[in-house]
C-alpha cells in the first residue's frame, strides 16, 4: 500500500514499537512513528488525510483505538479516511452459502468475535467524531513470497480433504488497490467485502500451484487424520463464499487477479 500511494505522490507514515520494526518502515520507504510518542504521533496525525489500522485486535479491543482516538483530538485532526483492516471470519459458518455486506454476522471463533467488536467501536468513533470510518472485510491474502508457490517448495503445502468446504482470497495488489479506490471514493460508514470472484477450497489450490511449479501434489489427507491444531480446525470448521459486488459497484474497483489460478501464473511469471 505504501508504494502504490507513494508511486502516487502521496507521503506515507507508518506504527514501529521497536527498532528493528522502524528500520523495517524505513526501508518501505515510510517514515516510521513511535506509538508511545505521543508528541511525535501527534505531530503526523495532525497532516494525515488518510489512516489505515492494520493492527488485529486483543482481549481489549483493538490496539490502535486508545492510541489514534486521543491524538485525533488533542491535534483536532480530521482525515479524509480512516479504514479499518476487519476480516470475513465475522460471518462465520455458513455452509458454502455466499455472504454479503449485510449478512448476519456470526463469528464462531474468539478471534472472529474480537474482529466484531472492533468493527463496532471504530463505527462508533467515526460517528461520534464525524469521522469517515470504512471497515474491510478480507479473506486470506496472498501474494509474492506468500503463497501456495511458497509453501510447496518449503515441503510446506498440505492437501487437507474438507468436503464442501470452500474459502474466498485476495491477491495482495488487489488489497491495495480496492483501499486505493475506497480513499479516492471515501463514504462514512460503508464496509467492504474486498476477495477475488472465485472461491474455492485448499486442495485445488495447492494441486493448481504444484502443477504450474510441475511438482507431483501431495497427497490429500482427510480432515480428521491431518492433526491440526485447534485455530487451524475452527477455520476449517467454516465454508462460505464471500461477494465482492458491492466494492465493484461502489468503488468502481475490479480485481486484476479474479481467480487464484490468475494471481498464482502471475506471480510465477514476476519470479522467472
Amino acid at each position: 500500500m505504501a508504494r502504490r500511494l507513494k508511486g502516487e505522490g502521496w507521503s506515507v507514515s507508518a506504527s514501529a514499537r521497536a527498532s528493528a520494526e522502524a528500520e523495517r518502515v524505513t526501508a518501505a520507504g515510510a517514515t516510521p512513528v513511535r506509538l508511545d510518542d505521543p508528541a511525535a504521533l501527534d505531530g503526523a496525525l495532525a497532516h494525515a488525510k488518510a489512516i489505515l489500522i492494520t493492527a488485529p485486535p486483543g482481549p481489549d479491543g483493538c490496539p490502535a483505538l486508545p492510541a489514534i482516538v486521543p491524538s485525533l483530538a488533542r491535534s483536532r485532526a480530521f482525515p479524509d479516511w480512516i479504514g479499518y483492516l476487519s476480516t470475513t471470519g465475522v460471518y462465520g459458518d455458513r455452509r458454502g452459502g455466499w455472504v454479503f455486506e449485510t449478512s448476519r454476522l456470526a463469528a464462531q471463533s474468539v478471534e472472529g468475535a474480537r474482529r466484531v467488536g472492533a468493527e463496532r467501536d471504530w463505527r462508533e468513533v467515526g460517528r461520534g467524531m464525524g469521522l469517515t470510518v470504512t471497515v474491510f472485510r478480507l479473506p486470506g491474502i496472498y501474494g509474492p513470497g506468500r503463497s501456495a508457490l511458497d509453501r510447496l517448495r518449503a515441503g510446506q503445502a498440505r492437501r487437507i480433504a474438507a468436503p464442501g468446504q470452500v474459502f474466498s482470497r485476495i491477491h495482495m495488489e488487489d488489497l491495495a488497490a480496492g483501499l486505493a479506490a475506497s480513499i479516492a471514493h471515501p463514504r462514512a460508514g460503508a464496509v467492504y467485502n474486498l476477495c477475488d470472484d472465485e472461491p474455492a477450497p485448499n486442495s485445488e489450490v495447492i494441486a493448481y500451484a504444484a502443477e504450474l511449479l510441475g511438482m507431483v501434489p501431495p497427497p490429500e489427507i482427510p480432515l480428521a487424520d491431518a492433526g491440526l491444531s485447534p485455530q487451524a480446525l475452527r477455520f476449517y470448521a467454516e465454508s462460505k463464499r464471500v461477494s465482492n459486488a458491492l466494492a465493484k459497484a461502489e468503488l468502481g474497483w475490479r480485481p486484476t487477479y479474479p481467480s487464484y489460478r490468475d494471481g498464482l501464473r502471475a506471480i510465477l511469471e514476476a519470479e522467472r
